[in-house]
């Protein structure tokens, strides 16, 4: 990528305020959420030239590459095709870059460099998402004591991910007023123990892992007083280029010289399970090639992995699926929330106990790749759970 070196990028955010008028009643008041949603946006410039709006840009060339056609995806955009060649033509003048390449038979298709620019919006978006995500619902809990005089929130803590996200979604739609805060799982537990949240998201891994991992979670979890509500059983293993070029297999491959790993930073749920299965197969980390190099997500792991900036990583198969990469598995894990025991009995939780044993929820967390949704919504004592 020599030949980009000098293009910069500028990295704002926009805020959308979306109003919802479903009313959901609770404890007999109608409560109206304020919908917050926050989008990166940047822009990126090529030397002296003005930083061009990337916005219109990206869903363009989202649409043609869906398409192969620039005509079908100024239609998709309802744009004239007058205006999606402009902004091509503007766009390559700027970048000192070509955008499109068209062949005889295979239609029109992108170049590297436009390629590369739908990979750095992916790789933004999936880096900020969980801080803007938080950001979003602590705006909601704000605007909505200002304008509708009311605090009372389900305070939700979890590491980000596909099926918290997917039980998020369902929240926002039923209009159920929920602050999210994402952290780490241990950093979660620890909260709910301070009595900072309500629920706090976990993983545990099934199978000779689990002791070892539980064990990291208990001092603040209390046998007597919590329970957990089961979300999800999810695959984690490793991240490598389609048709696995480099032939990796095991996790001892990753002391390979020739390989190049990104991490998930330290503190993670996923972290360290990754730490347990090296420890017991005697893997130093110290022979594995940019074991220091971390993202914040499963995602950002996955679009690293997809831009050919490193060969391997390890992460939930969603991930891997929704950036094209092969997925080698190598543990299931439960995904739990916790929570007090007593506060089974508060409408706010009932309601978000009512969504998570849902239908809809199930069907939702079984479409994601590697989930599976089978006990989901049942509600465990930790005894139960781990014995």
């Amino acid at each position: 990528m020599q030949q980009i070196a000098d293009i910069f990028i500028y990295c704002t955010y926009w805020c959308e305020g979306i109003i919802d008028v479903t009313g959901i009643q609770y404890d007999k008041n109608y409560i109206y959420m304020i919908k917050v949603s926050i989008k990166p946006h940047w822009e990126i410039g090529h030397g002296e030239n003005k930083p061009l709006d990337t916005t219109d840009l990206l869903r363009l060339l989202v649409a043609i590459q869906s398409s192969g056609s620039i005509a079908k995806a100024a239609e998709q955009m309802q744009h004239s095709y007058r205006h999606a060649w402009g902004l091509l033509r503007a766009s390559e003048q700027a970048f000192g870059h070509a955008l499109i390449a068209s062949g005889r038979g295979r239609g029109t298709t992108l170049t590297p460099f436009a390629s590369k620019l739908l990979w750095a919006d992916r790789m933004v978006s999936a880096r900020l998402s969980p801080t803007l995500d938080s950001l979003a619902s602590e705006l909601e809990i704000e605007l909505g004591k200002t304008v509708e005089g009311k605090s009372k929130a389900v305070r939700l803590n979890a590491s980000h991910g596909f099926a918290v996200a997917a039980l998020l979604n369902m929240f926002n739609h039923a209009g159920l007023p929920v602050e999210v805060r994402y952290r780490h799982s241990t950093d979660a537990v620890a909260a709910l123990s301070r009595q900072e949240c309500d629920l706090a998201g976990f993983h545990v891994p099934l199978g000779e892992f689990e002791r070892p991992a539980m064990a990291r979670y208990a001092k603040w979890l209390n046998k007597s007083s919590d329970c957990l509500i089961h979300l999800a059983v999810r695959s984690q293993g490793l991240f490598v280029a389609q048709g696995n070029p480099k032939e990796i297999r095991e996790l001892n491959d990753l002391q390979r010289s020739d390989l190049r790993f990104v991490n998930r930073e330290a503190g993670s749920g996923t972290r360290m399970l990754l730490e347990l299965m090296l420890a017991e197969r005697s893997i130093s980390h110290k022979k594995i090639h940019g074991f220091e190099n971390t993202e914040f997500t499963h995602s950002a792991v996955a679009a690293f992995i997809a831009s050919g900036m490193a060969d391997v990583g390890f992460g939930v198969q969603t991930a891997a699926q929704r950036f094209g990469l092969d997925f080698i598995p190598l543990v299931r894990e439960r995904y739990f929330f916790a929570l007090p025991s007593a506060s089974l009995s508060d409408p706010l939780v009932q309601s978000v106990v009512e969504i998570m044993q849902s239908p809809a929820l199930q069907n939702a967390v079984n479409q994601l790749a590697g989930y599976d949704a089978t006990d989901t919504g049942r509600i465990l004592s930790l005894q139960e759970a781990f014995g």
